[in-house]
């Protein structure tokens, strides 16, 4: 088992202590909150990563409200029966971004989150059955089961809706490899996923913070230092 407490401590001076350090760390959603969140507000999210993905952040942020309006407040239900000509109509819509693959993925994603949520009650409910140490698990199956939900997209939608989870950011990565851990720069294989999930999951049990947590942290123990903009 590794010991975190070194990766705390540098985190700790890198960062002006713990206030410093608090300011660049959002805990996740209580469970109860998690679970009440209804099935659009994730195919929102998974639609705001996605078109994120390769494009400039703030863009995407200001043309948001638009997204809602056009895609009927990402209503799965209605989402799905959308015709071929009525998504080609999106994809001539100057109020959002006109990039016709990444609207193709909103009614396949619907799809998908209809499929979980007809099983399990609703998607929130899927995502809080899945094993909580087998997060790597979790995103493999939003790369094969959802629409360009690979890479970092599956795990930023998660973080952003309140899930506790970890980032494999190259900062994390390179925190991970400086505490010992043999993996690739961007761990990608079963058996480099393996090590990073063993590796959490015993920082979790030593330490009783939240994947969240651990993430941050070990991203604040590497890296550029900045002052973060703490006005949001």
């Amino acid at each position: 088992m590794v010991d975190f407490q070194p990766i705390l401590n540098r985190a700790l001076q890198r960062k002006g202590g713990e206030r410093g350090l608090e300011v660049r760390i959002a805990e996740p959603l209580s469970k109860a909150v998690f679970a009440s969140q209804a099935d659009h507000r994730f195919l929102s999210m998974m639609t705001k990563v996605v078109f994120q993905a390769g494009s400039i952040w703030r863009v995407i942020e200001n043309k948001w409200p638009n997204f809602e309006t056009v895609f009927f407040g990402f209503d799965t239900q209605k989402i799905v029966l959308l015709s071929p000509e009525q998504l080609e109509t999106f994809g001539r819509d100057k109020r959002i971004v006109r990039h016709m693959t990444k609207i193709l993925t909103v009614p396949q994603n619907a799809a998908y989150i209809n499929d979980q949520s007809h099983q399990f009650g609703s998607y929130a409910a899927f995502l809080q059955q899945w094993p909580e140490d087998d997060l790597v698990g979790l995103y493999r199956h939003l790369k094969l089961a959802g629409c360009r939900l690979g890479g970092m997209s599956g795990p930023r939608m998660l973080r952003q809706m309140g899930l506790d989870t970890f980032m494999l950011s190259a900062d994390v990565v390179t925190c991970l490899q400086g505490a010992g851990l043999d993996v690739a720069n961007q761990p990608s294989n079963k058996s480099d996923l393996t090590k990073v999930q063993g590796c959490f999951n015993d920082w979790r049990q030593q330490t009783g913070f939240s994947f969240n947590r651990l993430s941050r942290i070990c991203a604040s123990s590497v890296g550029q230092n900045y002052v973060p903009d703490t006005r949001h």
